[in-house]
This record gives structure tokens, sequence and C-alpha cells, in this order.
């Protein structure tokens, strides 16, 4: 699982009317502290190769020559795919689940479910095909395996037509890991063209140290937050990319030309590329041979003593090497060795000679030197690289497109598809967080020309593998929105290149997708249309299971009178006959429960020891509600989070979520329904043991569970003294299953310290510099045959003291030093969306200037309503401290009283009255704006 973290901003998740923590978790952490929108694009630096694009000889393709056909939705966690020779694409999910999409049927057929352990970012993490594999049928996997020996697995497994030969396995290779400490599992799986095998292995190191700084913790029983046990050391397979050569006979060989050679003394032969934090998809250039993967960066907080900013990278490796982590980053950029237990600094390390002197290390402790990422990238505008965006950050590396390889169009190609000859031998990558796709172009010796947008419109939902089939088209597997989640919006595509007349492109909104029967539901394709602009569309509806043609209109009602899952296909074809499809499921029969979180006063922001009301509220058609007592408080789960500079979200989305599919899973609601509570409680003793007392002595593994359901079917005694427990043959073996799943997993899931009643009163601490994310979540009772729905919510509570560069959207401006707004030109501005001004008296700004400015201050629009305006004049500064490349470390304060405003507003700070300077050393910067309540007001 990709590993993200601390970013900056909550504004885009208060601006979307998003559902689930999934969804707000990801939010926030692909918008922290990032400015989207129209903001200007920081200049190449001087020794960048990318100062000016590279104009081809052969011309661009329009992006709306590309179509973007979805094949399958709804996966869930879907990570890595392969496209078989005859079409049908190969995919695993992380739970556990091979898949195969058949393309000549438009289904996807499960040929495999793996037991594999899958908490952490574990679990069946890799997949590749063999390079033979029309004649041996050999597949490669990257999983976990349950069980008490905590490894990683890299096995080959033979693959019949319809399923996969579990008892074929051949264990090429086993790695050691931790299962205690988050993070880092990697698992990517490729092969070169010499049939060697590449496989990613993340570091397998918690990064949560304070400040996120490069992982070296050396204390005493730290070990797991230290790197250099795993990624810097020459001994240890993780935090590598390791090569072999898989044999015939399920053996492996070592090539020659890895770092170390065979049988050199506290080494690996296996390790081809070593200093790795995170590799989290790899590839391998089919011409070249040259190995390039994306490498997911730490979050370090800016501090120079320290070293670099948090860098997410993007590697070629053309020989073997050491990859910088976890002493350097970016272009080689070094940390200071760091003293944990006296917080002392210490010197920087030498990328032409790092020493790892870790008590952890096992290996050398000379390293090779330090080889310099080939792209690298932080939380704002790159000033080397040009359209990486900003915000998150999680780089995947996705494969070479070589034209020569598409000369022939396979058989079962109908219409051509395959990329056109502008894209021959560039590289496309993605980035998971911030939902693009580029493509690369590269010189013949592999130095990097330019980076370009590719499909700028079109919408990816975290794009976590792509592929080219033997089609010439562009697979493209997106995990969806939500961390650990079955998406709606996972899905796999393919995108075609289309040279002559475009099919139209689908799109169906629909006004439910879930509720009781009978539910009436809302069908438009208002949204389809054609790039073609002179094509009349046809549209035609149809309920796929059962099968049932609908209206041949572009908008429709269908009443669905039975409970059930239900897909409607929506099909639009142009006058020339090609079409596009979209499906849609709707679940039926019970309705979703609405769940709501309300808060006294503003709905924006809180102040540090001011107490803040609230109340959560539920609604459910066929359990009643929260407020009549129908619904029990104790059956709606609501946690608080606190999410500062230091905390990584994407850990608060897991642990929420961890307490959230605890409390939801259905053997604590088969528990609920069952007489097991009458002699046994969750944390303490009864008459028979607690569950956590059960789960702490049994391992999770086959052989408990089938003991374990054997024991409650059949009673027993003895274990736990004389108490005897009744034999329950009226449960069902699958009932128990899941029963004992729930008991085994409390000693590993997190309870709910952070739980709050339904109802009461918040007090923010006194230290908090961010932000609270509430979340409350409710799943009713099921309606008869329909499954149980579950309502969730959450709402975000930001500090007062807002940060400048935490604007979503900016125009004009430059984000300065990753630390404040600079604002060097007449009208530039930011903004911050959906800001509730309930209450919000007056407004305090911290900034400094070079010359008396305005910063005007106004509502919805840059040029909306002005409801104040504040004429801002420079400080008396010595001389020395007026560098304009010097970073600013004084402000001056100044306040701005409003009217009595309500409700919620986008708020746009514009600056104005800036004459620009001879030299350009005219600007305001600012720096934090905080919103005040009237004096002695608690809100």
């Amino acid at each position: 699982m990709l590993h993200v973290r601390i970013f900056k901003g909550i504004l885009v998740v208060l601006k979307n009317k998003w559902v689930g923590f999934f969804l707000i978790g990801i939010s926030i952490a692909s918008s922290f502290y990032s400015c989207k929108g129209t903001g200007n694009t920081l200049p190449a630096s001087n020794n960048s190769p990318l100062g000016t694009s590279v104009q081809s000889p052969i011309a661009k393709p329009d992006s709306n020559r590309f179509q973007k056909i979805e094949l399958i939705s709804h996966l869930n966690e879907p990570l890595e795919l392969q496209v078989l020779p005859e079409g049908d694409v190969l995919f695993i999910e992380r739970t556990g689940a091979l898949k195969l999409f058949k393309a000549a049927i438009n289904k996807v057929k499960v040929l495999a479910n793996l037991p594999v352990f899958h908490d952490l970012e574990d679990g069946l993490l890799g997949l590749v095909i063999d390079p033979d594999f029309p004649s041996n049928r050999f597949i490669y996997l990257f999983y976990s395996p349950l069980g008490e020996k905590e490894e990683q697995r890299v096995s080959r497994f033979y693959l019949g037509p319809d399923a996969l030969d579990l008892k074929s396995e051949k264990i090429l290779l086993e790695i050691p890991t931790q299962r205690k400490e988050c993070c880092h599992s990697a698992g990517s799986l490729a092969f070169g063209p010499d049939k060697n095998l590449y496989i990613a292995v993340g570091d397998n190191t918690n990064p949560h140290n304070a400040g996120y700084y490069n992982s070296i913790d050396e204390r005493p029983g730290r070990a797991f937050w230290d790197a250099q046990r795993t990624a810097g050391n020459t001994n240890d397979l993780r935090g590598k990319i390791l090569r072999i050569k898989p044999e015939p006979d399920g053996s492996v060989s070592i090539p020659v030309g890895n770092l170390f050679p065979v049988n050199t003394p506290n080494t690996r032969p296996e390790i081809y590329a070593m200093g790795a934090r995170n590799p989290y998809r790899i590839t391998v250039d089919s011409l070249t041979g040259w190995l390039y993967w994306g490498d997911v960066g730490q979050n370090t907080i800016n501090n120079p003593a320290r070293g670099p900013v948090s860098y997410d990278e993007f590697h070629q490796a053309k020989k073997p090497g050491f990859f910088g982590w976890p002493y350097f980053a970016g272009d080689n950029q070094p940390y200071a060795d760091f003293d944990f237990a006296t917080d002392q600094i210490g010197p920087f390390f030498n990328p032409q000679k790092p020493e790892n002197n870790s008590p952890n290390n096992t290996g050398l402790a000379t390293l090779p030197p330090a080889e310099s990422a080939f792209i690298w990238y932080s939380y704002d505008e790159s000033q080397n690289f040009k359209n990486l965006g900003t915000g998150g950050k999680s780089p995947i590396a996705g494969p070479f497109f070589h034209s020569q390889f598409y000369q022939q169009q396979p058989v079962w190609v109908k219409t051509p598809r395959k990329f056109p000859e502008y894209y021959n031998g560039k590289w496309f990558i993605a980035e998971w967080m911030r939902d693009w796709i580029n493509v690369v172009t590269l010189d013949e010796t592999g130095k990097l020309v330019d980076i370009e947008r590719f499909m700028p419109s079109a919408k990816f939902d975290h794009p976590i593998d792509l592929e080219f089939g033997p089609d010439g088209a562009l697979y493209v597997l997106e995990y969806g929105t939500g961390w650990f989640a079955h998406n709606q919006n996972a899905r796999l595509s393919r995108i075609d290149y289309v040279a002559g007349n475009r099919p139209p492109v689908a799109k169906i909104n629909a006004s439910k997708t879930a509720g009781a029967v009978p539910l009436t539901v809302a069908f438009s394709a208002a949204e389809s249309f054609d790039y073609d602009k002179n094509d009349k569309l046809t549209y035609a509806w149809q309920l796929v299971n059962p099968e049932e043609k609908l209206a041949t209109e572009p908008e429709t009602n269908y009443q669905f009178k039975q409970p059930g899952l239900y897909t409607i296909r929506l099909t639009v074809t142009d006058d020339h006959g090609l079409s596009a499809t979209q499906d849609l499921k709707i679940e039926t029969g019970n309705e979703r429960p609405a769940v709501n979180i309300a808060f006294g006063g503003n709905e924006t922001f809180y102040w540090n020891q001011k107490a803040k009301t609230y109340q959560v509220q539920v609604q459910d058609r066929e359990d009643g509600s929260l407020a009549t007592g129908k619904i029990a408080p104790q059956a709606v789960l609501v946690t608080v989070n606190l999410a500062d500079m230091g905390t990584d979200l994407t850990l608060l989305a897991q642990d929420q979520e961890k307490q959230a599919t605890l409390y939801l899973h259905p053997g604590q609601q088969l528990i609920k329904q069952s007489d097991c509570l009458g002699c046994h409680q969750e944390k303490t003793k009864s008459i028979g043991p607690s569950w956590q007392q059960v789960a702490s002595r049994y391992p999770e593994n086959e052989k408990t569970i089938e003991t374990l359901t054997q024991k409650i079917r059949q009673g027993g005694n003895g274990n736990w003294g004389e108490a005897a427990m009744s034999a329950h043959p009226q449960l069902k073996a699958p009932e128990i299953f899941q029963m004992v799943k729930y008991i085994l997993n409390l000693k590993k899931e997190p309870t709910a310290n952070n739980q709050l009643p339904v109802k009461g009163t918040f007090v923010p601490d006194s230290k908090a510099e961010g932000l609270y994310v509430f979340r409350a979540v409710y799943q009713d009772k099921g309606f008869n045959a329909a499954p149980a729905q579950v309502g969730q919510t959450t709402h975000v509570l930001r500090n007062a003291l807002v940060k400048a560069i935490s604007c979503e959207e900016l125009s004009g401006v430059t984000r300065y030093n990753n630390s404040y707004i600079r604002f060097p030109a007449q009208k530039s501005f930011i903004s911050f969306q959906n800001m509730d001004l309930t209450g919000i008296a007056s407004l305090k700004v911290a900034f400094d200037a070079t010359f008396p400015c305005t910063l005007s201050v106004r509502l919805d629009q840059p040029d909306g309503v002005e409801i104040g305006s504040l004429k801002l004049q420079p400080a008396a500064k010595p001389a020395e401290n007026k560098n304009i490349t010097a970073t600013i470390s004084t402000w001056t304060e100044q306040e701005l009283k409003l009217k009595p405003l309500s409700g919620k507003h986008h708020l746009y700070l514009v600056a104005t009255d800036i004459q620009a300077g001879a030299t350009g050393s005219n600007y305001l910067s600012l720096n934090t704006i905080y919103f005040l309540p009237p004096r002695g007001n608690s809100l």
C-alpha cells in the first residue's frame, strides 16, 4: 500500500460533498498545504533540463483523440495488472484476490483468493507474468503469507484457464519482515528484456519520528524506526530493488552484475539497487534494460539544519547502485546525523562516502557513493521540473511505449487503438495523489528532455498501475478515492487512440444509488458528449441483471420493486456507429442511514481551550432515529483525531478506519445477536474469559480458527477454569468463522480510545495547531433480504490561525520557501473555500511589505463584495534584512474588524496598489490569517 503522509490544507475537503472517512482522509492527504488552481508556474532553474519545451518532429496528437473506456469498476483495492496475449487483463487486489477481466464478455472472474496477511500495508502486492507466458502459463506474485512467521514471499504459480493452481507454488524468495510497526511494503514486480526478475521491497520502517525527518533512530528498542537496518544495510533485502533469474525448475540464480558479487561478506547478492524508502511501482525499459521506479518520500518539516525538505522521487538506474535513503534526498541533498537520545544534530552525511554506523546495521559500514534522483519534487510547485503539480505526492512509474512492438494489431482488435508514433520511446508516469498521468521524453543517452501532461482533462482516481497491452493501448488501474476501501470508483480502464471519427463519451448521473424499495431513480446522460461536434448521439438504457431494455432518451426514470444489486448500463452511439458505455450499480431494499454532526456556533474553526458543543444526528428509514431513542447511542461510533503538523494523515485514516472496521465487523454483529454476551465481555472477564484474553492466547491462523469453531459448536470446558461453555449447534459454520475472526482481530485492531459520546462538549487542546477530524458511523440492521447499509460522515474543524500557504486557489502569487505567500503583482490573490464566517469579528494578518499596499478581503469571487481592506505599511528593519532572497523571520500584525457575517463563503485575499519595482523588489508577503471571534465569545 502506498504510504502517503502529512499534507497541508483542508479546504478542498470542506468544498466537496464527499461521504465517508476514506474520501475525507484522502482529500486531506491530497490537499494539505497545497494551493491549486490558476497560480503561476515557477520558472525552471537555469540548470534544469526543462527550461523550454522540446518540439518533436512528429506533431503531438490532440488529447481528445484518446478515449478512456471503463472496463470494470467497484474493485477492492486493486494494485497491479498485466495484459495477457489474448487481451484479457489479470490483476490483483490487496486483500488476496487474483482476478481476470475477460475482454470478450466484459466480465470479471475470480481465479484465486490467496490467504494473505493484509494489515498495515501488507497483502497481495505484486504481479507479473513470465516472459514466456504463452508457452508456460507462469505468473509471479509478491504477497504476505498468513502465519506466525513474519515474511514477504515471491512465488511462481501455474495459471490455468479458469483458476490459479495454488499447489503449483514455487517459492523463489522469502524476505523477512516485521509486522509490529507500519510502514512501506512496496511489492511491485517487473521483468527485464534479459528475463531477469526485478522485485521492489520497501524499507519496512516506522517513519513517524518527531518532525518526520529521515528514519535513523538508533536508540535501544527503536530498531523499527531505523531505516539504516534495512534500506542502508547491504545485508538486508528490504529498502531495495532486487534482481534474480527464475529458472525453469522453480529455482533462482543470481545474475552477473548485481550490486554485490556472490559471496561478498556482509552483503546479499540479490540486491540491484539499495537506498529505497518505498519503491512502490517499478518498470524496466524493454529496449535499454534500464530500471525505473517511483519512491514515496518522507514528510520532513522544513529545517535546513537537519536536511532537505520532503521529496518524492522518480529514479533511473542504468547500473546497480545506492540511491540515498535514509541519508540523502532529491539530487543527493544530505541529511544531518542526529542523536535521538540527546537531540543533538551532527554533521551532514557525505554522498561520496556514505557511512552506516548504526548498531542495527548487519552489513558493510561503507556504502557505495549515492546516486541522485532522476526527478524529485516536494509539496509545492517544482522549480526544476514542470507539470508535476502541487499537494500530496506518491509517484507511480509506468511503462515505456515502443511503437515497434505494436506494428501488427492482434486479431481480437476490431478497431485500431494503438498509440501514435509521437509517443515512441517515451516513458509514462503517474501521480497517485495528484491524479495525473505525464509523459517523459528522454534522449538516446537517457537524459531527461521534457515532461508533458497526458489527457489533462481526463479524470483519474488515484492511478496505481499502468501497462501497455499487446494492442498498443494503455491500461490503467485506479485504486479509487478511499484508503483501504471497496471504492465505487476503483476501476480498470483502457485508453485508446482514435485516429478517425471519435466515439462518444458516456456519462451517467443518478439521483440515488441505494435505497428502500420501491426505489425510483432518475438517470441522466446529459453530461455525455462527442468530440466530433457535428455528430448526433442516440441513447440506450438497459437493466443488465435481469436484462431489460429501457428508454432511448437522454433521461429516464426507473422504479426498482425488489431488493437486490442491479446494474444500469448507458450506451451512447454516434451517427457513424461508434458507441461508448458506462455501468452504474444500484443497491435496493434498504435505505442508507443519514448521519450528520452538528456543531454549535462556527462550523469551520476551533480556538484552543474554547469549548465546542456538538450533537450526532442519525436517521434511518427502517431503524428509526437517534433522537427518538429507536437507535441506541452505543450503536453509533463517534471518534475524533487530531491531525497537527506532525501527523501522518494516512495513518490517521487507517486508525479511524480500523476502528470502524472492527465496529462494523460482521462477527461483532453476530455476537450481539447470540447468547455469547451472557458469559463473555470484550475487555473484562465474566463467567468465561474476555474476548481480549482469548485473542491474546491464540495466534490467528487456520488451525486456531478451526479449533475455536469446533469448540463453539460442540461446547467444552477446562481451558479457562471450571465453567463449561455451552454447545451452539444452531450457529452455522460461516457465522462462527466471522465471530472467531472478530475476536482474534481484537489484539491487533485499535480500540477507539478517542471515542466520543453522541452528544457533548469538546474542548480543543491548547497545544493543537492543526485539524480535528470528527467521524460518526452507523450501520443499520438491514431490512428483509437486503444487506445492512453504512451511513457515515466526517466533519473537520481547523485551527483559527490559518497559514497563508494552506490556500486552495491562487493567482499571480508564489509560494516562497514553502512557508509563506508572496504577492508580487497587482490583483494577485489567494482564496480559502467554504469558510464559515459565522461569528467572526475580525481578521488579524501577519505580513511583511517592502512598500505601502492594500490587502482587500472579498467574498466568493476575486472581484466579489469587499468586506474590508487593510492599508499595510512596511516595517522598519535593519538594512541587512531587506535582501529579497532572505527568508522572513519577523512579521508585522494588523487587524481588520468585520461586520457581522454568517454562513459559508469563499474568502479571497487580493493585493492591490502594488507597483512593480525596477528590480522586481516590491512585494507583499503574507504568513498567517487569524480568524477572531468577538472578545470573550467561546464560539
